[in-house]
């Protein structure tokens, strides 16, 4: 679970009443199974704005300034070497015993003597210097925020400098090899995506053994994806151990596992190529607090037998290590999961959502009756903002594949909300808490700016209907004794997400990025928090910052632990 390490000022953002005031009705998942995609509210959009639609903060949207030397500082030099005196041309010669061994000229040089091979220079890479924009203010606990990690980088050099490049061996002239012609690339929608694709659509010599998985092991939900392949040749089949065939057709034949599994039939991304094979890739999610009759099923079924590597990500994959090794007799291979979110991320929106877009976000938010949903062309991401919003809240500031950094999160996120509504309401699950919100008002549970000033605060623009306190009605126990279980909900939706859209848009501002990515299972099934968060981020910039959505939401983690497995097979 994510910490809280944010010092932000609670600016001003965005309530819902005018997103949901006619209460649509939520279509929540169906236990046992998915069926066709929902997004969360049947019927039509809210109505316009009223009551409860804005909120107003202690203080105004200030944000700071980006630091001049977040990025950048030179780089060590590799150790300088002694000159050396070029040895004369060698004459040309025949290859000795019929071999066609190409030598170098220190072979030729100095026959008799087996070549060496020379290590490349070395840089260390590490950007020195660098450091993070700084944030402004404390939390409204007064927390001091925690130092703001550096840019990650992949490899060494990639910021602020790089490494000098490794020394080539000089082939003969007259023993130069001919490079035969090279095929065309494969079209995609675009070069960027193109070039996003090269490396997981290729055919690849050393591929893992099957199955396929990656996972993500979150505070509240695991998120697990499957692929299946679809060319499987007669030998293969006939090779395939029944194992690995009654692992497949269990997954793919079946919507619920258990009473808590579920696979999202609607989210089933067709036929992929990766790591040269063509199929399906699954998407399966289920409890964390059903991880341990996980891997008990994964020891009945003899997984470990199969020889394959499941690699896994999230905090999970550290807290359950153990019980993965004793239990089942499996290794995990542990990946950080702001690696494998942004991976996953970019390699799904440049596959594409099965010929449509996987990005998209709301056009005219802020009138509710022109509101509607449009697709949004990622092609070129950088920078980006990326809120990952789970049970927790991280949000990063991504300038390239290699190059983000975490710009500070909150402890106010998805588990949050659940944990409050089970509290507030006794509701059970994530798909019964919003449904309880969406028949709910959160102007009863809350204070707004009109109770305070008995209408508009018009020197600063704050509407009547902004929230001035969230909750701040339940002060009153005549108010108390006339609320609903589903105002509850709906104030708790509305206090949660307008805190993560008022943090997102004062880092956005800080980091001077224009694009903020919405994503995480908090966002499944949620369209109440989508339209609050797109009405935010457009009515509080003047229509400067767009909000973004995508339709994985909180699987990208697992695809990029799956990718992280093809390219464990590449390094070996």
């Amino acid at each position: 679970m994510l910490q809280l390490v944010s010092g932000q000022d609670w600016a001003c953002s965005v309530a819902e009443a005018g997103l949901g005031s006619e209460g649509a009705a939520l279509e929540a998942a169906r236990p046992g199974g998915l069926g066709e995609a929902s997004w969360g509210c049947a019927g039509t959009p809210d109505p316009a704005p009223a009551g409860g639609m804005l909120q107003a903060g202690a203080a105004g949207p200030a944000c700071g300034a980006r630091d001049a030397g977040e990025l950048g500082g030179p780089v060590g030099a590799a150790e300088g070497r002694p000159a050396r005196l070029p040895p004369p041309p060698p004459q040309p010669r025949k290859p000795q015993g019929g071999s066609e061994e190409m030598k170098t000229r220190e072979d030729d040089s100095q026959p008799g003597r087996p070549r060496r091979e020379r290590p490349a220079p070395h840089s260390p890479g590490d950007p020195a210097g660098a450091r993070a924009a700084a944030v402004n203010g404390l939390m409204h606990n007064g927390l001091h925020p925690l130092p703001v990690q550096q840019p990650r980088s992949s490899s060494p050099g990639s910021v602020g400098g790089g490494s000098p490049a490794a020394p080539r061996l000089l082939l003969q002239p007259e023993l130069r090899p001919e490079l035969p012609p090279q095929p065309p690339p494969a079209q995609h929608d675009s070069p960027a995506k193109k070039c996003r694709l090269r490396r997981w659509d290729s055919g690849k010599k050393n591929r893992p053994p099957f199955p396929w998985f990656g996972m993500d092991i979150g505070g509240t939900l695991v998120k697990l994806v499957y692929f299946e392949p679809k060319d499987i040749t007669a030998e293969e089949e006939q090779e395939e151990v029944e194992n690995l065939k009654s692992i497949r057709k269990y997954l793919t034949s079946n919507t619920a596992y258990g009473k808590t599994g579920i696979r999202d039939v609607h989210l089933e991304l067709k036929n992929l190529t990766m790591c040269g094979r063509k199929g399906n890739l699954h998407f399966i999610r289920f409890p964390s607090s059903a991880m341990h009759t996980f891997i008990q099923m994964g020891s009945e079924k003899n997984f470990s037998s199969l020889h394959t590597t499941l690699c896994a990500t999230g905090g999970g994959a550290f807290k359950f290590e153990e019980d993965f090794r004793m239990i089942a007799n499996l290794q995990l291979h542990k990946l950080d999961e702001l690696d494998c979110l942004i991976q996953g991320l970019l390699y799904v929106d440049s596959v594409g959502f099965n010929g449509n877009p996987e990005c998209y976000y709301f056009e005219n938010p802020t009138n509710p009756e022109l509101c509607q949903k449009k697709p949004y062309c990622l092609d070129n991401p950088y920078p980006m903002l990326l809120v990952n919003m789970g049970s927790g809240v991280s949000i990063l500031a991504v300038y390239s594949k290699d190059n983000y950094k975490r710009v500070t999160g909150t402890s106010l996120g998805g588990g949050t909300f659940l944990g409050l509504c089970c509290l507030l309401t006794g509701c059970e699950t994530f798909e019964e808490a919003l449904e309880m919100a969406a028949k709910g008002d959160s102007t009863n549970v809350d204070k707004l700016v009109k109770d305070i000033y008995g209408g508009d605060y018009e020197r600063f623009g704050l509407q009547g209907s902004a929230v001035a306190s969230s909750f701040g009605n339940m002060m009153s126990k005549e108010k108390r004794d006339s609320i609903s279980k589903e105002d509850l909900a709906r104030a708790t939706l509305v206090t949660i997400t307008n805190n993560i859209g008022s943090i997102a848009r004062m880092c956005a501002l800080n980091e001077n990025i224009d694009r903020v990515v919405f994503a995480g299972n908090f966002l499944r099934i949620n369209m109440l928090s989508m339209k609050l968060l797109a009405y935010a981020m457009d009515f509080w910039s003047k229509g400067q910052l767009k909000a973004l959505f995508l339709e994985h939401e909180g699987y990208f983690g697992a695809v990029g632990a799956l990718l992280e497995l093809f390219k464990m097979t590449d390094d070996q």
